[in-house]
């Protein structure tokens, strides 16, 4: 018995030590497994903005970024899902909305305009990124202005277009010297100049900031050009007035080493003028607003950041802002107006982004909240963003750039309408986002013709940036000349039917008395803005339709007598198994 006990010690001992090395083996690995989950998988959880009164909409069921499809329009738009707070207060229906919205979820980036439904009016599809659509004033004739470009070596490089009521581009526009347009602002100016941001990557000493002494920084400049002519009427660029230690943006990585990383210690992001001629200019860096004097260069004042002048009457509310874009100066009430992103990172403490009007007196050197905007859902926005202040309706519109959303509210800060063009709980992720959201008025007469399908007994029609038209006419000819189909003499109005959307369905009649049809665009007092091209009706009844039915539908028998013949058939079964390379008929 002894000797039994001490053979089988050694081999329990293997066995417990075998144990102890597969426990041991398993912490490790659940250790690890827990450590990355917590670096990798918590923050992304921590993004998802999950809340009990989501809809489905909000919820991804009709994906990130939900669309509309059209028959007669071979792009989609966005499917938005608007919220009224009051219905007798809902969006205002005196303007359109101009978004550019871009990301993996979006079907077709590019410049839109949404009417007060969220129903398309206008999109162009670019496969570059497009930023700052609005609509804009010059020589007494409104543009749609916007940039489009791409990014290179981590800025963006492009040009700025200017597009008139027929959607012909008569201006591009792009920076005096050696430089790519920047995609952050493109502001023209009542003297018929643009105000214009560029990015011009330079060699600097970053000892200061932690980085290399032969370093890069991404310098910001901004210039003001005769549109006209293009003439260089004034640049300031920041490296020339600003240390790179002032900035809030933290330098890691290898970020400052290389010109394609270069450091972005200021961050300009928009340009306006004051009634003197001086610039206002947003550091988003520098958590700053800065007025540029016209004639040096330098800085008359700063609100916000670490050098701020001005005394906060708020409790610090009208100098707290931070990472802030749009600051816009309205100089009938010495209003600036700016959208606040209260972060730039998804790992910064949880602060809620807002729109913000604050009242400066100058001379004394004041700041005074007047309003703030809030989404109803305290959205952090770490990018992008944009206010807007509508005077002639006592409205302001908040675009929230990196969340797929638009609000408008009274100036006093009262929410009046929400508007989703993404689904809300995955916000944080950008999979849907455009850097600004703007009205404006708009009336477009696109030289193109009004696109029509037929489609069965109904026709679908539409006609892409056209805001004038408010009927459709369907129009059928008479068959008796065909060398006068393009002669309206010879077309009988059939029907005045409503546009409804963009697109609008209409019933063809249900007699084939006309061959060919047309549908002529009314505006509100009838005159025709334009016609589709010649619609034929399909012709069920052709003996070419009934050869393919027919032929389909012995092809189908051919195939089901085929399956059941080889199903009965103990010979054909056995050959089939034996042949186990070729296609099998499998009984189920």
């Amino acid at each position: 018995m002894a000797t039994l006990t001490w053979g089988l010690l050694p081999r329990q001992r293997r066995v417990d030590t075998r144990r102890s090395l597969i426990r041991i083996v398993l912490c490790i690995l659940i250790a690890g497994l827990s450590y990355l989950f917590y670096i990798f998988a918590i923050p992304q959880l921590l993004r998802f903005r999950f809340r009990d009164d989501l809809s489905w909409y909000d919820l991804g069921a009709y994906g990130f970024g939900p669309s509309r499809s059209y028959v007669s329009f071979q792009y989609q738009s966005p499917a938005v899902e608007i919220t009224a707070v009051d219905d007798d207060r809902a969006c205002d229906d005196s303007g359109y909305t101009f978004l550019s919205p871009h990301g993996d979820s979006v079907a077709h980036p590019g410049p839109m305009i949404l009417d007060a439904n969220g129903e398309l009016v206008w999109m162009e599809h670019n496969w570059e990124t497009t930023h700052d659509f609005k609509v804009q004033r010059f020589l007494g004739q409104d543009f749609l202005t916007y940039w489009k470009g791409e990014q290179v070596e981590g800025r963006g490089y492009g040009s700025w277009y200017m597009v008139d009521s027929t959607y012909t581009v008569r201006y591009v526009i792009n920076p005096v010297g050696s430089y790519g347009g920047d995609l952050h602002d493109f502001q023209l100016t009542p003297d018929g100049t643009a105000l214009v941001t560029i990015y011009d990557p330079i060699m600097m000493d970053l000892r200061s900031v932690g980085g290399p002494e032969i370093g890069w920084i991404n310098d910001c400049l901004f210039q003001e050009l005769d549109i006209a002519t293009g003439e260089l009427i004034f640049e300031w660029r920041a490296s020339d007035k600003f240390a790179v230690g002032t900035t809030y943006e933290m330098l890691s990585g290898e970020t400052g080493n290389r010109r394609d990383s270069a450091f972005d210690f200021f961050h300009i992001n928009s340009v306006d003028k004051e009634e003197q001629g001086n610039y206002i200019i947003s550091s988003r860096h520098m958590h700053a607003i800065f007025c540029i004097s016209r004639s040096t260069g330098d800085v008359l004042w700063t609100l916000g950041g670490k050098d701020n002048e001005f005394k906060d009457l708020s409790n610090g509310e009208a100098t707290g802002f931070s990472w802030q874009h749009d600051a816009r100066w309205h100089m009938q009430s010495s209003t600036i107006t700016l959208f606040d992103n209260a972060a730039h990172a998804h790992n910064d403490p949880e602060r809620e982004s807002r729109g913000m009007t604050i009242h400066l007196d100058i001379p004394r050197r004041e700041a005074t909240v007047l309003a703030t905007y809030h989404h109803p859902h305290q959205l952090k926005s770490v990018s992008q963003g944009s206010l807007q202040l509508i005077d002639d309706i006592d409205r302001v519109i908040v675009g929230w750039g990196h969340g797929a959303a638009y609000s408008e509210f009274s100036t006093h800060g009262e929410l009046l309408c929400n508007v989703h063009f993404g689904a809300s709980a995955f916000f944080d992720f950008g999979r849907v986002v455009s850097y600004r959201a703007l009205k404006g008025d708009w009336v477009g007469n696109p030289r193109t013709q009004p696109n029509a399908v037929v489609v069965d007994d109904m026709v679908y029609v539409s006609w892409n940036g056209a805001t004038e038209v408010v009927n459709w006419r369907l129009e059928a000819w008479d068959g008796d000349d065909i060398e006068e189909t393009n002669s309206s003499g010879n077309f009988t109005s059939i029907g005045d039917f409503e546009k409804t959307g963009f697109e609008t369905t209409i019933p063809l009649p249900d007699d084939s008395t006309y061959p060919i049809y047309r549908l002529a665009a009314l505006d509100p007092e009838g005159n025709i803005l334009g016609t589709t091209a010649l619609l034929q009706p399909p012709d069920s009844g052709t003996s070419n339709d009934m050869i393919v039915r027919a032929a389909t539908v012995m092809g189908i028998c051919g195939l089901v007598a085929a399956f059941y013949q080889v199903k009965g058939s103990e010979k054909c079964r056995r050959s089939c198994l034996r042949q186990r390379d070729a296609y099998e008929l499998v009984p189920r």
